[in-house]
């Protein structure tokens, strides 16, 4: 069966505002969100040392098999993310390390599957950014199709091509692009407000005042 590609309009972030969100934390970028658009905690880092910044394309993979995501290296351009849906199956991987030399060798910048992927020692020395669900030696089938550059679901958040990744030791954020402007906002006066509460504490404060969190009630 065939793998189908939907056609993919959406604005290329630009190298500066990329670049500004280099340093960003997948938590702080979640709190901007309300405390949302954070896929769950089973979608790990096989290396916690790993970052990805950058923007989506998405993968939807039939069970156990990964012919959208070889497709999908061919397809899509240097620095963009794998984002895929795996259906969060871990009985066969969909990604191994094969397939992230192939990706790091088109400049593809990381994956992202909600799913399993193999060969996971030799993908980290690789220094392939890979976020994954789990991990298990059982390879795939091929053949069964798939889609690329549909919306999907990832870790239970709804992600499309050009969404901003945001993705380190905690796990993975996903602003909708046509966020982005205002999350940005959102995000500096956050890291401000971190910074005033910093000083406050090397003053003596502590954060339940700064917070304002009600006082202990004794029963004695």
């Amino acid at each position: 069966m065939p793998v189908r590609q939907h056609k993919a309009v959406f604005e290329r972030l630009s190298p500066d505002q990329l670049a500004y969100w280099a340093g960003a934390e997948a938590a702080a970028v979640s709190d901007c969100l309300d405390r949302a658009q954070a896929m769950d905690g089973g979608i790990k880092p096989l290396d916690p040392r790993a970052r990805l910044i950058g923007q989506a394309r998405t993968v939807r993979c039939m069970v156990g098999d990964n012919s959208a995501l070889h497709a999908a290296i061919n397809l899509v351009e240097p620095g963009d993310i794998l984002v895929a849906d795996a259906g969060g199956f871990l009985g066969n991987a969909v990604w191994g390390g094969l397939m992230a030399e192939a990706a790091r060798q088109k400049g593809i910048a990381g994956l992202i599957v909600d799913g399993a992927v193999r060969d996971s020692a030799e993908i980290m020395v690789s220094g392939f950014p890979c976020f994954a669900r789990g991990t298990v030696p059982a390879g795939p089938h091929k053949n069964f199709g798939g889609e690329i550059d549909g919306r999907v679901a990832c870790g239970g958040v709804s992600v499309q091509s050009g969404d901003l990744i945001i993705a380190d030791a905690d796990g993975v954020t996903v602003v909708p692009l046509a966020r982005v402007d205002t999350i940005q906002t959102a995000y500096c006066a956050l890291k401000e407000k971190e910074a005033r509460v910093m000083a406050e504490l090397d003053a003596g404060g502590t954060l339940a005042g700064i917070y304002g969190v009600p006082e202990v009630t004794r029963d004695w």
